[in-house]
Protein backbone atom coordinates (compact mmCIF):
# COMPACT_ATOMS: atom_id res chain seq x y z
CA UNK A 1 0.00 0.00 0.00
CA UNK A 2 2.74 2.48 0.86
CA UNK A 3 4.58 1.44 -2.33
CA UNK A 4 1.59 2.04 -4.13
CA UNK A 5 1.14 5.62 -3.10
CA UNK A 6 4.69 6.31 -3.34
CA UNK A 7 4.69 5.43 -6.94
CA UNK A 8 2.00 7.53 -7.82
CA UNK A 9 3.78 10.33 -6.43
CA UNK A 10 6.11 9.67 -8.52
CA UNK A 11 4.56 9.04 -11.25
CA UNK A 12 2.66 12.56 -11.20
CA UNK A 13 6.10 14.14 -11.62
CA UNK A 14 8.35 12.18 -13.34
CA UNK A 15 7.08 11.26 -17.13
CA UNK A 16 10.38 11.34 -19.06
CA UNK A 17 12.90 9.53 -18.88
CA UNK A 18 13.81 5.86 -17.38
CA UNK A 19 14.01 5.41 -13.82
CA UNK A 20 14.04 2.29 -12.02
CA UNK A 21 13.64 2.44 -7.90
CA UNK A 22 14.13 -0.38 -5.74
CA UNK A 23 11.78 -0.31 -2.70
CA UNK A 24 12.78 -1.36 0.89
CA UNK A 25 10.54 -4.54 -0.08
CA UNK A 26 12.44 -5.59 -2.56
CA UNK A 27 9.28 -4.17 -4.96
CA UNK A 28 10.93 -2.93 -8.24
CA UNK A 29 8.96 0.24 -10.32
CA UNK A 30 9.75 1.75 -13.55
CA UNK A 31 8.60 5.41 -14.14
CA UNK A 32 9.18 7.64 -16.94
CA UNK A 33 8.55 7.10 -21.27
CA UNK A 34 11.85 4.42 -21.03
CA UNK A 35 14.11 6.82 -23.40
CA UNK A 36 17.12 7.70 -22.15
CA UNK A 37 19.87 6.60 -19.64
CA UNK A 38 18.89 4.28 -18.09
CA UNK A 39 19.01 5.08 -13.71
CA UNK A 40 17.94 3.22 -10.66
CA UNK A 41 18.37 4.02 -6.45
CA UNK A 42 17.25 1.84 -3.72
CA UNK A 43 15.12 3.37 -1.08
CA UNK A 44 16.32 1.46 2.06
CA UNK A 45 13.22 2.14 4.31
CA UNK A 46 9.99 3.06 4.46
CA UNK A 47 10.70 6.24 6.04
CA UNK A 48 12.77 7.05 4.24
CA UNK A 49 9.93 6.78 1.32
CA UNK A 50 7.50 9.18 3.57
CA UNK A 51 10.26 11.91 3.90
CA UNK A 52 10.91 12.04 -0.05
CA UNK A 53 7.20 12.52 -0.77
CA UNK A 54 6.17 14.69 1.90
CA UNK A 55 9.24 17.31 1.58
CA UNK A 56 11.30 15.90 -1.58
CA UNK A 57 13.26 20.05 -1.43
CA UNK A 58 15.18 18.47 1.60
CA UNK A 59 14.99 15.05 2.30
CA UNK A 60 16.40 13.77 -1.16
CA UNK A 61 19.70 15.71 -0.47
CA UNK A 62 19.54 14.47 3.28
CA UNK A 63 18.70 10.74 1.95
CA UNK A 64 21.58 10.50 -0.37
CA UNK A 65 24.44 11.66 2.58
CA UNK A 66 22.69 9.42 5.18
CA UNK A 67 23.20 6.67 2.32
CA UNK A 68 19.09 6.25 2.40
CA UNK A 69 19.07 7.03 -1.06
CA UNK A 70 21.59 4.52 -3.06
CA UNK A 71 22.31 5.05 -6.72
CA UNK A 72 22.71 2.02 -8.36
CA UNK A 73 23.22 2.53 -12.10
CA UNK A 74 24.10 6.63 -12.73
CA UNK A 75 25.39 9.29 -10.13
CA UNK A 76 23.58 11.61 -8.20
CA UNK A 77 23.67 14.24 -10.76
CA UNK A 78 22.01 12.04 -13.76
CA UNK A 79 18.93 11.25 -10.66
CA UNK A 80 18.56 15.49 -10.46
CA UNK A 81 18.80 16.16 -14.38
CA UNK A 82 16.33 13.68 -14.94
CA UNK A 83 14.22 15.19 -12.21
CA UNK A 84 14.43 18.83 -13.39
CA UNK A 85 14.17 18.15 -17.28
CA UNK A 86 10.54 16.95 -15.67
CA UNK A 87 9.51 19.53 -12.84
CA UNK A 88 10.20 22.77 -12.08
CA UNK A 89 10.51 23.24 -8.15
CA UNK A 90 7.63 26.12 -7.94
CA UNK A 91 5.38 23.43 -10.36
CA UNK A 92 5.40 21.29 -6.95
CA UNK A 93 1.36 20.50 -5.85
CA UNK A 94 -0.53 18.99 -2.98
CA UNK A 95 1.52 18.77 0.85
CA UNK A 96 4.83 18.80 -1.70
CA UNK A 97 3.38 22.45 -2.56
CA UNK A 98 2.90 23.13 1.71
CA UNK A 99 6.11 21.68 3.13
CA UNK A 100 7.77 23.96 0.56
CA UNK A 101 5.70 27.10 1.47
CA UNK A 102 6.31 26.39 5.42
CA UNK A 103 10.11 26.62 4.26
CA UNK A 104 9.53 29.60 2.47
CA UNK A 105 8.23 31.32 5.75
CA UNK A 106 11.61 29.97 7.82
CA UNK A 107 13.69 30.99 4.97
CA UNK A 108 12.60 34.77 5.28
CA UNK A 109 13.05 34.33 9.28
CA UNK A 110 15.86 33.08 9.17
CA UNK A 111 17.44 35.70 7.02
CA UNK A 112 17.96 38.63 9.28
CA UNK A 113 21.59 38.83 8.68
CA UNK A 114 22.76 40.85 11.91
CA UNK A 115 26.60 41.53 11.15
CA UNK A 116 27.46 38.50 14.05
CA UNK A 117 25.00 36.19 11.64
CA UNK A 118 26.13 37.10 8.61
CA UNK A 119 29.78 36.11 10.25
CA UNK A 120 28.72 33.04 11.56
CA UNK A 121 26.80 32.28 7.95
CA UNK A 122 30.33 33.05 5.81
CA UNK A 123 32.25 30.91 8.57
CA UNK A 124 29.63 27.85 7.91
CA UNK A 125 31.22 27.34 4.32
CA UNK A 126 34.38 29.26 3.57
CA UNK A 127 36.22 28.34 6.58
CA UNK A 128 36.08 24.69 6.18
CA UNK A 129 39.49 23.29 5.48
CA UNK A 130 41.30 25.25 2.42
CA UNK A 131 42.53 21.72 1.01
CA UNK A 132 38.74 21.40 0.24
CA UNK A 133 38.43 24.08 -2.55
CA UNK A 134 42.07 23.37 -3.43
CA UNK A 135 40.53 20.08 -5.04
CA UNK A 136 37.95 21.60 -7.01
CA UNK A 137 39.18 25.60 -8.04
CA UNK A 138 41.29 26.45 -9.91
CA UNK A 139 45.08 28.27 -9.40
CA UNK A 140 43.42 31.28 -8.71
CA UNK A 141 40.60 30.36 -6.40
CA UNK A 142 37.62 32.32 -8.41
CA UNK A 143 34.65 30.31 -6.63
CA UNK A 144 32.25 32.32 -8.69
CA UNK A 145 30.46 32.08 -12.28
CA UNK A 146 32.87 31.64 -14.79
CA UNK A 147 32.54 33.66 -18.21
CA UNK A 148 33.24 31.23 -21.52
CA UNK A 149 33.72 33.09 -24.44
CA UNK A 150 33.68 29.94 -26.17
CA UNK A 151 32.37 26.66 -25.77
CA UNK A 152 36.03 24.86 -25.73
CA UNK A 153 37.20 27.31 -22.91
CA UNK A 154 38.91 25.69 -19.97
CA UNK A 155 38.13 26.71 -16.35
CA UNK A 156 41.62 28.36 -15.93
CA UNK A 157 40.62 30.50 -19.24
CA UNK A 158 36.77 30.89 -18.60
CA UNK A 159 37.56 32.54 -14.99
CA UNK A 160 40.25 34.90 -16.34
CA UNK A 161 37.76 35.84 -18.96
CA UNK A 162 35.37 36.48 -15.68
CA UNK A 163 37.81 38.90 -14.38
CA UNK A 164 38.40 40.78 -17.93
CA UNK A 165 34.81 41.46 -18.31
CA UNK A 166 34.14 42.62 -14.91
CA UNK A 167 37.17 44.92 -14.86
CA UNK A 168 36.17 46.26 -17.96
CA UNK A 169 32.53 47.12 -16.90
CA UNK A 170 34.59 48.69 -13.99
CA UNK A 171 35.94 51.26 -17.01
CA UNK A 172 38.88 51.96 -14.60
CA UNK A 173 41.86 54.56 -16.21
CA UNK A 174 44.53 52.44 -18.21
CA UNK A 175 47.21 51.34 -15.70
CA UNK A 176 50.23 53.37 -14.88
CA UNK A 177 53.46 51.57 -16.52
CA UNK A 178 54.81 50.13 -13.28
CA UNK A 179 51.84 47.69 -13.41
CA UNK A 180 52.34 46.43 -16.68
CA UNK A 181 55.75 44.99 -15.73
CA UNK A 182 54.40 43.45 -12.03
CA UNK A 183 55.31 40.45 -11.00
CA UNK A 184 53.17 37.23 -11.48
CA UNK A 185 50.59 37.22 -9.08
CA UNK A 186 52.32 34.24 -7.52
CA UNK A 187 55.39 35.68 -7.46
CA UNK A 188 58.26 34.80 -4.47
CA UNK A 189 58.59 36.57 -1.63
CA UNK A 190 62.20 37.80 -2.65
CA UNK A 191 60.72 39.23 -6.29
CA UNK A 192 58.10 40.46 -4.30
CA UNK A 193 60.28 42.69 -2.05
CA UNK A 194 62.02 43.64 -5.15
CA UNK A 195 59.09 45.42 -6.84
CA UNK A 196 58.46 47.14 -3.60
CA UNK A 197 61.72 48.63 -3.48
CA UNK A 198 61.85 49.42 -7.10
CA UNK A 199 58.35 51.48 -6.26
CA UNK A 200 59.99 53.45 -2.66
CA UNK A 201 57.99 52.24 -0.80
CA UNK A 202 53.86 51.89 0.06
CA UNK A 203 51.59 55.02 -0.33
CA UNK A 204 48.93 55.55 1.51
CA UNK A 205 45.32 54.62 0.57
CA UNK A 206 43.89 57.49 -1.97
CA UNK A 207 47.37 59.11 -2.43
CA UNK A 208 48.92 60.15 -5.66
CA UNK A 209 51.29 57.16 -7.00
CA UNK A 210 53.73 58.18 -9.60
CA UNK A 211 54.58 55.03 -12.48
CA UNK A 212 58.59 54.97 -13.10
CA UNK A 213 58.44 55.34 -16.43
CA UNK A 214 56.75 58.77 -16.31
CA UNK A 215 58.40 59.98 -13.18
CA UNK A 216 61.00 62.51 -14.91
CA UNK A 217 58.05 65.22 -15.38
CA UNK A 218 57.82 64.71 -18.45
CA UNK A 219 53.81 64.06 -17.42
CA UNK A 220 52.08 64.79 -14.12
CA UNK A 221 51.28 62.13 -11.98
CA UNK A 222 47.70 61.02 -11.17
CA UNK A 223 46.04 59.33 -8.03
CA UNK A 224 45.49 55.64 -8.37
CA UNK A 225 41.99 54.87 -8.16
CA UNK A 226 40.50 53.69 -5.44
CA UNK A 227 38.56 50.25 -5.41
CA UNK A 228 36.45 48.39 -2.72
CA UNK A 229 35.94 44.82 -3.07
CA UNK A 230 32.87 44.08 -1.30
CA UNK A 231 32.94 40.02 -0.69
CA UNK A 232 36.80 39.43 -2.11
CA UNK A 233 37.15 35.52 -1.45
CA UNK A 234 40.83 34.26 -2.04
CA UNK A 235 41.75 37.98 -3.44
CA UNK A 236 42.08 37.42 -7.12
CA UNK A 237 39.73 40.00 -8.40
CA UNK A 238 41.63 42.90 -5.98
CA UNK A 239 45.11 41.01 -7.32
CA UNK A 240 43.82 41.69 -10.51
CA UNK A 241 42.53 45.21 -10.93
CA UNK A 242 45.88 46.60 -8.46
CA UNK A 243 48.23 44.96 -11.06
CA UNK A 244 46.41 45.50 -14.79
CA UNK A 245 45.41 49.15 -13.30
CA UNK A 246 47.32 50.04 -10.62
CA UNK A 247 44.41 50.15 -8.34
CA UNK A 248 44.36 50.69 -4.54
CA UNK A 249 42.00 48.31 -3.71
CA UNK A 250 40.37 47.57 -0.68
CA UNK A 251 38.86 44.20 0.19
CA UNK A 252 36.76 43.17 3.10
CA UNK A 253 35.56 39.65 3.70
CA UNK A 254 33.88 38.17 7.03
CA UNK A 255 35.88 34.52 6.31
CA UNK A 256 39.11 34.37 8.57
CA UNK A 257 40.40 31.46 6.05
CA UNK A 258 40.04 33.76 3.28
CA UNK A 259 41.25 36.74 4.84
CA UNK A 260 44.65 34.85 5.59
CA UNK A 261 44.94 33.74 1.81
CA UNK A 262 44.09 36.53 0.52
CA UNK A 263 46.60 38.93 2.35
CA UNK A 264 49.30 36.24 1.87
CA UNK A 265 48.98 35.98 -1.72
CA UNK A 266 49.24 39.80 -2.01
CA UNK A 267 52.89 39.65 0.01
CA UNK A 268 54.00 37.42 -2.30
CA UNK A 269 53.06 39.08 -5.43
CA UNK A 270 54.85 42.14 -4.03
CA UNK A 271 51.07 44.22 -3.70
CA UNK A 272 50.47 44.01 -0.47
CA UNK A 273 51.47 48.33 -0.79
CA UNK A 274 48.42 48.63 -2.76
CA UNK A 275 45.95 46.19 -1.63
CA UNK A 276 44.90 45.13 1.33
CA UNK A 277 42.02 42.74 2.46
CA UNK A 278 40.20 43.45 5.63
CA UNK A 279 37.87 41.29 8.41
CA UNK A 280 34.89 43.61 8.37
CA UNK A 281 31.59 43.71 7.67
CA UNK A 282 30.56 46.02 4.27
CA UNK A 283 28.32 47.94 6.62
CA UNK A 284 30.86 49.31 8.94
CA UNK A 285 32.89 51.27 6.16
CA UNK A 286 32.80 54.92 6.17
CA UNK A 287 35.21 56.36 3.12
CA UNK A 288 34.03 56.68 -0.11
CA UNK A 289 35.71 54.88 -3.07
CA UNK A 290 36.35 55.54 -7.22
CA UNK A 291 35.07 51.65 -7.69
CA UNK A 292 32.81 49.12 -5.97
CA UNK A 293 32.75 45.77 -7.41
CA UNK A 294 31.16 42.85 -5.51
CA UNK A 295 30.95 39.19 -7.06
CA UNK A 296 29.20 36.57 -5.47
CA UNK A 297 28.28 38.38 -2.22
CA UNK A 298 25.07 39.58 -2.29
CA UNK A 299 23.74 36.34 -2.39
CA UNK A 300 24.71 36.24 1.39
CA UNK A 301 22.35 39.31 2.17
CA UNK A 302 19.47 38.11 2.45
CA UNK A 303 15.79 39.40 1.74
CA UNK A 304 15.72 41.94 4.97
CA UNK A 305 19.01 43.72 4.15
CA UNK A 306 18.51 44.86 0.50
CA UNK A 307 17.57 48.40 1.07
CA UNK A 308 20.26 48.52 4.07
CA UNK A 309 22.93 46.80 1.27
CA UNK A 310 21.89 49.76 -1.71
CA UNK A 311 21.90 52.52 1.15
CA UNK A 312 25.79 51.77 1.88
CA UNK A 313 26.20 51.39 -1.81
CA UNK A 314 25.30 55.35 -2.31
CA UNK A 315 27.47 56.37 0.65
CA UNK A 316 30.60 54.72 -0.28
CA UNK A 317 30.59 55.21 -3.84
CA UNK A 318 32.02 58.26 -5.75
CA UNK A 319 29.84 61.11 -7.18
CA UNK A 320 31.47 60.08 -10.42
CA UNK A 321 32.02 56.43 -9.47
CA UNK A 322 30.75 52.90 -11.15
CA UNK A 323 30.15 49.67 -9.27
CA UNK A 324 29.30 46.23 -10.36
CA UNK A 325 27.56 43.63 -8.85
CA UNK A 326 27.61 40.23 -10.10
CA UNK A 327 25.29 37.71 -8.21
CA UNK A 328 23.21 34.76 -8.64
CA UNK A 329 19.38 35.72 -9.44
CA UNK A 330 16.00 34.14 -10.56
CA UNK A 331 14.95 34.61 -13.93
CA UNK A 332 11.15 34.57 -12.75
CA UNK A 333 9.54 36.16 -9.77
CA UNK A 334 10.84 35.61 -6.50
CA UNK A 335 11.35 31.94 -5.10
CA UNK A 336 13.17 30.23 -1.60
CA UNK A 337 16.10 29.11 -1.81
CA UNK A 338 16.05 25.28 -1.38
CA UNK A 339 15.64 24.10 2.14
CA UNK A 340 18.48 21.70 1.34
CA UNK A 341 21.10 24.03 0.57
CA UNK A 342 20.11 27.03 3.21
CA UNK A 343 20.53 24.03 5.71
CA UNK A 344 23.69 22.56 4.58
CA UNK A 345 25.82 24.84 2.61
CA UNK A 346 24.86 28.87 2.67
CA UNK A 347 22.66 29.12 5.24
CA UNK A 348 20.85 32.84 5.33
CA UNK A 349 21.36 32.85 1.60
CA UNK A 350 19.32 33.82 -0.86
CA UNK A 351 19.12 34.38 -4.94
CA UNK A 352 16.85 37.62 -5.62
CA UNK A 353 14.64 37.89 -8.71
CA UNK A 354 15.57 41.43 -10.78
CA UNK A 355 11.63 42.61 -9.37
CA UNK A 356 13.20 42.76 -5.93
CA UNK A 357 16.75 44.19 -6.68
CA UNK A 358 15.76 46.86 -9.16
CA UNK A 359 13.60 49.09 -6.63
CA UNK A 360 15.71 49.03 -3.78
CA UNK A 361 18.33 50.63 -6.27
CA UNK A 362 15.88 53.05 -7.34
CA UNK A 363 15.06 54.52 -3.93
CA UNK A 364 18.51 55.00 -2.81
CA UNK A 365 19.43 57.21 -5.84
CA UNK A 366 21.62 54.72 -8.07
CA UNK A 367 21.33 54.65 -11.78
CA UNK A 368 21.54 51.57 -13.66
CA UNK A 369 23.67 51.86 -16.56
CA UNK A 370 23.75 48.22 -17.91
CA UNK A 371 22.16 44.86 -17.10
CA UNK A 372 23.47 41.47 -18.41
CA UNK A 373 22.46 37.81 -17.65
CA UNK A 374 24.60 35.41 -17.77
CA UNK A 375 22.49 32.24 -18.81
CA UNK A 376 24.29 28.98 -18.65
CA UNK A 377 27.90 30.13 -17.48
CA UNK A 378 27.25 29.24 -13.97
CA UNK A 379 26.13 25.79 -15.55
CA UNK A 380 29.11 25.19 -17.46
CA UNK A 381 31.03 26.54 -14.11
CA UNK A 382 29.96 23.73 -11.63
CA UNK A 383 30.30 21.38 -14.73
CA UNK A 384 33.76 21.53 -14.53
CA UNK A 385 33.90 21.87 -10.75
CA UNK A 386 31.86 18.62 -10.48
CA UNK A 387 33.97 16.87 -12.53
CA UNK A 388 37.15 17.82 -10.32
CA UNK A 389 35.82 17.20 -7.39
CA UNK A 390 34.45 13.57 -8.38
CA UNK A 391 38.38 12.97 -9.64
CA UNK A 392 39.40 13.82 -6.32
CA UNK A 393 36.68 12.54 -4.33
CA UNK A 394 38.37 10.15 -2.05
CA UNK A 395 40.96 13.02 -1.20
CA UNK A 396 37.78 14.85 0.12
CA UNK A 397 36.94 11.46 2.05
CA UNK A 398 39.90 11.58 3.87
CA UNK A 399 39.86 15.52 5.12
CA UNK A 400 36.16 15.19 6.22
CA UNK A 401 34.43 11.29 6.13
CA UNK A 402 32.01 9.79 3.37
CA UNK A 403 29.07 11.82 4.54
CA UNK A 404 30.92 15.28 3.77
CA UNK A 405 31.60 14.01 0.61
CA UNK A 406 28.18 12.88 -0.23
CA UNK A 407 27.14 16.29 0.73
CA UNK A 408 29.30 18.11 -1.50
CA UNK A 409 28.56 15.95 -4.42
CA UNK A 410 25.21 16.92 -3.75
CA UNK A 411 25.26 20.05 -3.51
CA UNK A 412 27.87 20.74 -7.15
CA UNK A 413 25.28 18.28 -8.95
CA UNK A 414 21.71 20.42 -7.47
CA UNK A 415 23.49 23.65 -8.49
CA UNK A 416 24.68 22.72 -12.14
CA UNK A 417 21.54 21.24 -13.02
CA UNK A 418 19.38 23.77 -11.22
CA UNK A 419 21.28 26.38 -13.16
CA UNK A 420 20.82 24.11 -16.65
CA UNK A 421 17.15 23.70 -15.98
CA UNK A 422 15.44 25.88 -13.25
CA UNK A 423 15.20 29.28 -13.11
CA UNK A 424 18.68 30.43 -11.48
CA UNK A 425 20.97 32.91 -13.87
CA UNK A 426 23.98 35.19 -12.97
CA UNK A 427 23.04 38.84 -12.90
CA UNK A 428 25.77 41.66 -13.25
CA UNK A 429 24.17 44.78 -12.75
CA UNK A 430 26.47 48.10 -13.29
CA UNK A 431 25.59 50.70 -11.36
CA UNK A 432 26.29 55.07 -10.97
CA UNK A 433 25.46 58.03 -9.47
CA UNK A 434 26.15 59.93 -12.62
CA UNK A 435 23.81 59.67 -15.94
CA UNK A 436 27.76 60.65 -17.35
CA UNK A 437 29.90 58.30 -15.41
CA UNK A 438 30.31 56.06 -18.36
CA UNK A 439 30.83 56.19 -22.28
CA UNK A 440 26.92 56.29 -23.99
CA UNK A 441 27.75 52.99 -25.94
CA UNK A 442 28.74 49.27 -24.63
CA UNK A 443 31.97 49.27 -27.01
CA UNK A 444 34.20 50.36 -24.48
CA UNK A 445 33.50 46.68 -22.91
CA UNK A 446 35.06 45.13 -25.48
CA UNK A 447 37.50 47.05 -26.58
CA UNK A 448 39.09 47.22 -23.13
CA UNK A 449 38.46 43.47 -23.24
CA UNK A 450 40.72 43.50 -26.18
CA UNK A 451 43.45 45.56 -24.56
CA UNK A 452 43.47 43.44 -21.53
CA UNK A 453 43.94 40.31 -22.79
CA UNK A 454 47.38 40.04 -24.29
CA UNK A 455 48.32 41.69 -20.73
CA UNK A 456 46.93 39.20 -18.91
CA UNK A 457 47.65 35.83 -20.98
CA UNK A 458 44.29 35.73 -22.38
CA UNK A 459 45.87 35.78 -25.78
CA UNK A 460 45.16 37.98 -28.79
CA UNK A 461 41.84 36.94 -29.39
CA UNK A 462 38.29 35.18 -27.08
CA UNK A 463 37.88 32.38 -30.60
CA UNK A 464 39.50 29.08 -30.34
CA UNK A 465 42.03 28.11 -32.63
CA UNK A 466 40.37 26.25 -35.66
CA UNK A 467 41.28 22.92 -35.05
CA UNK A 468 40.96 22.91 -31.02
CA UNK A 469 39.56 20.18 -29.25
CA UNK A 470 36.16 21.33 -28.29
CA UNK A 471 33.87 20.34 -24.87
CA UNK A 472 34.56 16.87 -24.24
CA UNK A 473 31.09 16.71 -22.44
CA UNK A 474 29.40 18.67 -25.50
CA UNK A 475 30.99 16.06 -28.39
CA UNK A 476 29.55 13.26 -26.66
CA UNK A 477 26.32 14.67 -26.16
CA UNK A 478 25.96 16.68 -29.46
CA UNK A 479 25.35 20.37 -30.38
CA UNK A 480 23.44 20.95 -27.08
CA UNK A 481 21.92 24.08 -27.27
CA UNK A 482 21.81 24.07 -23.10
CA UNK A 483 25.57 25.21 -23.47
CA UNK A 484 27.06 29.03 -23.87
CA UNK A 485 27.80 29.96 -27.25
Amino acid sequence: MQTTLFSKFVRRYIRRGNLTIRFPDGHVARFGDGHGRALRFHLTSRRAMWRLALHPDLALGELFMEDRLRMEQGRIHDLLELIFTNVRTDQLTGMQQLTRRGSALRARLGQVNTPLRARRNVAHHYDLNDDLYRLFLEEDRQYSCAYFEHPAATLEEAQLAKKRHVAAKLHLPPAPDYAETETVLNGSPAQGQANRAARNGHAAPGTVRTSPARSNGHAAPRPAPSVLDIGSGWGGLGLYLARHYGADVTGVTLSREQHRVSNDRARRAGLDGRVRFEMQDYRSLARRFDRIVSVGMFEHVGRAHIDTFFACIADLLAPDGVMLLHYIGQSGPPAPTSAWVRKYIFPGGDMPALSEVLPAIERHGLIVTDIEVLRLHYAETLRHWRERFLARRQEAVALYDERFARMWEFYLAAAETSFRHQRLVVHQIQLARRLNALPVTRDYITAEEARLRPRDGGGDSPLPAPHSVTDPARSAAGADPSRPH
